[in-house]
């Protein structure tokens, strides 16, 4: 079944009649929940399998950002709360492989919690580097500013993502550490050479860049595009994302909603399409504007089909381990990070 080049929201916690018929009809790639459209494990799971019966594919994938602290859509008292990634990292001075540990483990839980539910992807890791003034939109979701220790750790969250049976989406490529405002609320400009950013922000993401997913960032890179925000910079996705970082798994746009954007819906679409993102996220439930977007995209097909192909046959593990004991060691990996002193 062809499917649209899309991932949509949905307004609240099940499915409108007229939400199920635009599915059906327009046939997005995925749906992507937020707080609003999470109560209880019984809602989600039915939310998640109403979508995919409108869609008529078992296997359409349901997305979230649940990275643990304050980004974290679902918590207690159903499924645990989890520490942000940043605090993982105060293991790292201490011992390396403890850290890569709790971060194979942080993803890993969260993605088990996340496939009872009825999901299928999760947007991690973060690998964003926060420099000293930066907006706070990042912060401690970052795992920190060093290059070598946020490709590690990002790497080991990667992996416990796939092992849990999770689709990772790698953010917000090719960086958004250098950003001094919210892209939520406004445009942020960047203006450092090309070697600095390819010496620093570039790493982590070209460490990682086999992850079959990633997310775009709407920044400006002066030195890159002067005039686009990378989501919409043929440019920077084929110069810097596709060969400089050699990530060649599928390109989601961050939310075209965010006032980071300019322009109508319908041409933010065109342009992020134009400029080379496979897919264009759509996140807040709004009927009329889903329309809009589904209207600006095209189908999946020739190299984003590809893509998309080999990213979903890569999120087949099914996991068999001891969950409860794995769940004691995250918990004492977290209590000994606590006591580190940073």
């Amino acid at each position: 079944m062809k499917t649209r080049a899309f991932i949509s929201g949905c307004l609240g916690p099940e499915l409108r009649l007229e939400d199920k018929a635009f599915f059906r009809e327009q046939q997005p790639f995925g749906l992507i929940l937020f707080a609003r459209n999470m109560e209880t494990p019984e809602q989600i799971f039915k939310l998640c399998a109403d979508f995919r019966e409108a869609v008529g594919r078992e296997d359409a994938p349901v997305f979230v950002d649940q990275e643990g602290g304050r980004v974290q859509r679902f918590g207690a008292p159903h499924v645990p709360v989890y520490p942000a990634a940043g605090t993982l990292s105060r293991l790292y001075a201490l011992d390396k492989m403890a850290a890569q540990r709790a971060a194979f483990l942080h993803a890993l839980l969260i993605g088990l919690d996340l496939r009872r539910l009825g999901l299928s992807g999760n947007c991690v890791p973060c690998l964003d580097m926060p420099v000293p003034g930066a907006s706070d939109v990042i912060g401690l979701r970052a795992y920190g500013s060093d290059a070598t220790l946020v490709s590690e750790m990002g790497r080991a969250a990667m992996d416990g993502c796939l092992a849990a049976g999770v689709m990772p989406v790698m953010k917000h490529m090719p960086g958004h550490g250098r950003a001094l405002v919210d892209s939520h609320l406004s445009l942020p400009e960047v203006g450092c050479s090309l070697e600095e950013l390819e010496e620093r922000d570039f790493v982590p993401f070209k460490s990682l860049n086999d992850c079959p997913m990633g997310m775009t960032a709407h920044i400006v890179f002066k030195t890159v595009d002067a005039h686009h925000p990378v989501t919409q910079s043929a440019h920077a996705i084929e110069q810097v994302i596709r060969q400089s970082i050699g990530f060649d798994g599928v390109l989601i746009s961050d939310d075209i909603t965010m006032k980071a954007l300019g322009g109508d819906l319908k041409t933010r679409a065109e342009k992020i399409v134009a400029a080379g993102c496979d897919l264009v996220l759509h996140c807040n439930g709004e009927l009329d504007e889903m329309q809009v977007v589904a209207d600006a995209v095209p189908l999946v097909a020739g190299k984003c089909s590809e893509r998309i192909d080999a990213a979903m046959a890569r999120n087949t593990q099914v996991f068999d381990g001891d969950e409860m004991d794995l769940r004691e060691e995250f918990d004492e990996l977290c209590a000994l990070a606590k006591r580190i002193d940073v």
